[in-house]
């Protein structure tokens, strides 16, 4: 419409009295139109289907985290769910082919824990979750493409976890070793690092996890680690919370490996105790030296504060430790005490404010620089599974390492100091001669100490130059390590993918061959919590033939960790039926990288992380070309009830079909996004369920009411006269909601602000019912605004708006109507309203013009009566303006 006072379009003449419509006020009654509307949709097949790539229209891939099948959704999940729901019916409106699909993640230990309470198999209780489940979501009204339904319990989604850990195994992406594991001893199983939470299972928050050793099968992420890293620069459209927390877990540190030889016992010197002050001897020459033959490797972030070591400590699980510890009874008492004490740390989540404890082994090594004898300590601190599982301790320059020494006498030598200026040559000690800790200094202004050779270097280059000494003599090297680990996907459960491998005396371990895939996973097996897989006690599955020799073969009996299953599914959901192939290479070209993606935060580490190694290995394969599998990442806030995340081990769960029953699904939905912004936590209240309902009311009223006045004119049954009228403020509220959810969808997905804007515009219209009734609104008007409140519901509240757009004649699928545009002049806000600050906190609203400048917008702040007095007689330090938002001042 045009941008001037004054509208001019052609209509017929209003009529007199109200239509039939309004004599009668219709009544709002979701427990009728839902139902009708759902059956209607079910008939359609194809109406929430995507598109093939030669439709020519944009693609859009939209996708939630699949659930897992546990029988019953809550309003929690039923949140997730509506984000996209609501996006993807946003994008077809837009004109965009849709892949908007939805599956499940049906294996897991759950499962196995409800066969053995309620003596259901496996199987059964999960397909009968997911039947259950599916009901919901379509009572929900979620727009899913079920022709692509993935279920990765079932034999035709697991055949190919077992296929891609085949093509891993081929290239040694997935071996087999042993190795201390994490044991659950509640789940009965080996968790991943990444399933360990402060020392707990991630499942059972009140189970302390075990160290076991055990023979696992591990897939070799570590290979990816650099790129994992690296390729975070990529994703700028995902959370920085997501983000940070992937570089951390990958924690790459630069520094150096170096070897320290532990000293051959018979030909160590008679001297005392090393928990003398001076902690070191410093030996003749390195020639004199005998070594043990025992070596002991160090990574450290910091070699060039080497010169200041005092001692090496090592995890109480150390090899070295459990040797010296064999023929000393006394050691060996110390060091259960250090695990014993290592464990409870671990247990209260908190190993680094752990109280430092050690014992001396009595042994020591040879520092490769300097040629000292370093006492051999084992700490509690230190971690087997962490850089060598030791440390070459430097008190001077680590505050652990300096807590440690004072406790126990060990010598605190100071090895780096700051430049007294930019341009000196020399360095003077700082802390007055003391035996205190320092911080090492950066490169720019630090100079090395009592270094050897390596005096008065500063410390970037005196790194360098040391790992290249020790890369030169043959003690060390300049290295990178990753604090990711491989990861252990054996599982000693039943209710998961068998592992395709043999074991054959002849052949060793051999691969299932792909013809005989998949390995089935057997059904009425007797599960119980013993331990141990269930399926090593099926001879008819153990017992085999191996592929290469004929002979006999046994079995693998583990199975793979579920999060093998969700690491690839949203490739699989491009071709969900194809028994040839994972999927359709040429699909996953057009598809991929999925456009958005939306799950909670918790999953930052475990599943986003393994989904994005899966792809690269897949790249790598041949299958696919893009490197990260996700182009925009929502992480959506938690919903809260009684004070606590809503879950059914608080007792707290509000079932969306409660909801439903009583308000509607339009509501529940609507609600869900109405009551906080999507990252944000929502507080579940019913009032505002209720609420919400009343609103939708409201909308069904106004709508039904004029309903046939609307129908006439967009059938093509009316003409008229031109008329001309002043553009009326409901008008405006149209364009400016039109735009405000337009921009909303763009980015902000700001969807509580977006339903209020549109109960802002219902509550204009309201306002205008007077003059509408009385025909001062011409239908062509009126049609187009009514038809454009229907659009801007379609994605919050999809049943009320298809029910609406049918009764008034709206042409066309709904779901595929083009989205409402808005004309810019008449979208444009002419006064708004600013808040302004003194010192953060705030002092005045002011009105300006909607497109004021950052000049005009501070002359107007500081013209403000109440800003004038709060500042009088001080100073205006600074001023922060923020153009449409806000004015801050920063005032001494």
């Amino acid at each position: 419409m045009s941008a001037d006072k004054t509208t001019t379009k052609t209509a017929a003449a209003a009529p007199a009295e109200p239509s039939s419509s309004a004599t009668h006020e219709p009544r709002y009654t979701p427990a009728e139109i839902e139902p009708r509307w759902q059956k209607r949709w079910a008939e359609q097949p194809d109406l929430y289907g995507a598109e093939p790539a030669s439709s020519g229209k944009p693609k859009y891939y939209v996708l939630e985290m699949l659930p897992y099948p546990s029988g019953q959704l809550h309003v929690g999940h039923l949140r997730n769910y509506v984000i996209g729901d609501a996006l993807a019916r946003y994008m077809w409106m837009q004109g965009h082919n849709v892949l908007h699909p939805m599956g499940w993640d049906a294996f897991g230990l759950p499962a196995e824990n409800a066969a053995l309470k309620n003596n259901t198999p496996p199987r059964e209780w999960t397909m009968q979750n997911i039947a259950a489940m599916k009901r919901q979501f379509e009572r929900i009204g979620l727009s899913y493409d079920w022709r692509n339904e993935i279920t990765t319990c079932l034999p035709d989604y697991y055949r190919w976890n077992q296929w891609f850990f085949i093509r891993m195994f081929e290239r040694g992406l997935a071996y087999r070793k042993k190795s201390k594991v994490n044991w659950c001893p509640e789940c009965c199983t080996v968790l991943a690092n990444e399933q360990v939470i402060n020392g707990r299972c991630w499942r059972h928050e009140d189970t302390i996890v075990e160290q076991r050793d055990l023979e696992q099968w591990f897939l070799r992420i570590t290979n990816y680690a650099q790129e994992l890293l690296d390729d975070l620069n990529k994703l700028n459209d995902w959370p920085e919370k997501v983000r940070t927390m992937q570089r951390n877990w990958i924690g790459r540190s630069e520094g150096a490996e170096v070897t320290f030889d532990v000293e051959d016992a018979a030909s160590a010197p008679d001297d005392e105790h090393p928990t003398r002050q001076a902690g070191t001897a410093i030996l003749p020459a390195r020639e004199e030296v005998k070594a043990s033959g025992k070596k002991i490797p160090v990574f450290t972030t910091r070699i060039d504060t080497i010169f200041g070591a005092t001692s090496i400590q090592l995890a109480p699980e150390h090899p070295l430790v459990k040797e010296f510890a064999a023929s000393n009874a006394i050691l060996n008492e110390e060091v259960a005490a250090l695990l014993d004490q290592q464990k409870r740390a671990r247990e209260d989540g908190d190993i680094g404010a752990i109280e430092k404890h050690g014992a001396f082994t009595g042994h020591y090594a040879i520092n490769p620089f300097s040629g000292e004898r370093l006492p051999i300590w084992v700490a509690n601190y230190i971690l087997l599974d962490y850089g060598t599982g030791a440390i070459m301790s430097v008190p001077a320059h680590d505050e652990r390492d300096y807590e440690f020494a004072k406790k126990y006498g060990l010598e605190t030598r100071i090895v780096i100091l700051p430049r007294r200026t930019s341009d000196s040559t020399t360095a003077e000690p700082t802390n007055g001669g003391r035996d205190e800790p320092i911080i090492p200094y950066t490169a720019e202004d630090s100079l090395l100490i009592n270094s050897g050779e390596f005096n008065t270097l500063g410390n970037q280059e005196a790194q360098q130059k040391m790992a290249a000494f020790a890369e030169e003599k043959g003690f060390g090297k300049a290295t990178v390590t990753y604090r990711l680990k491989d990861w252990g996907i054996s599982r000693q459960r039943y209710w998961g993918t068998p592992i395709p491998i043999l074991y054959c005396e002849k052949d060793g371990i051999v691969p299932v061959p792909d013809d005989q895939l998949p390995v089935l996973l057997p059904e009425n097996v007797e599960i119980t919590q013993t331990g141990g897989s269930p399926l090593a006690r099926l001879p008819e599955f153990v017992n085999a033939t191996c592929p290469k020799c004929g002979g006999p073969a046994r079995r693998e009996t583990d199975t793979m960790d579920t999060f093998v299953d969700s690491s690839w599914y949203f490739y699989r959901y491009t071709s969900a039926k194809d028994d040839t192939a994972p999927f359709d290479t040429a699909a996953i070209a057009y598809w991929f990288p999925v456009d958005q993606y939306i799950g909670g935060v918790e999953h930052a580490i475990l599943h986003l992380i393994y989904s994005r190694f899966w792809s690269k290995v897949m790249r790598d394969l041949g299958l696919i070309q893009n490197d990260e599998p996700v182009e925009r990442l929502f992480t959506q806030g938690m919903v809260i009830k009684d004070g606590a995340k809503m879950s059914k081990s608080k007792g707290n769960v509000v079932s969306p079909d409660e909801m439903i029953a009583r308000y509607g699904a339009d509501a529940a939905r609507a609600y869900s996004l109405f009551a906080a912004p999507p990252d944000r936590d929502l507080d579940w209240q019913e009032d505002g369920v209720a609420g919400v309902s009343r609103f939708l009311a409201r909308v069904y009223r106004l709508v039904m009411k004029y309903a046939d006045r609307v129908r006439a004119h967009l059938s093509g049954q009316t003409g008229g006269d031109t008329y001309t009228v002043p553009v009326p403020p409901y008008l405006r509220k149209l364009h400016q909601t039109i735009r405000k959810i337009t921009v909303d969808f763009s980015g902000r997905w700001h969807f509580n602000t977006s339903i209020a804007a549109i109960m802002e515009l219902v509550n204009e219209l309201t306002a205008a019912d007077p003059a509408i009734s009385k025909g001062e609104v011409p239908d062509a008007m009126l049609a187009g605004i009514l038809r454009d409140l229907v659009l801007l519901l379609a994605p919050f509240a999809p049943y009320l708006a298809f029910e609406l757009w049918e009764t008034i004649g709206g042409h066309g699928d709904l779901l595929r109507t083009p989205w409402p545009k808005y004309d810019e002049a008449l979208a444009r806000e002419d006064e708004i309203e600013i808040p302004v600050q003194i010192n953060g906190k705030l002092r005045a609203v002011i009105r300006v013009a909607a497109e004021t400048g950052e000049e005009t917008l501070r002359d107007a702040a500081l013209a403000a009566e109440k800003i004038q007095a709060a500042t009088d007689g001080k100073t205006i330090v600074k001023m922060i303006i923020v153009p449409g938002k806000l004015v801050n001042l920063v005032v001494k």
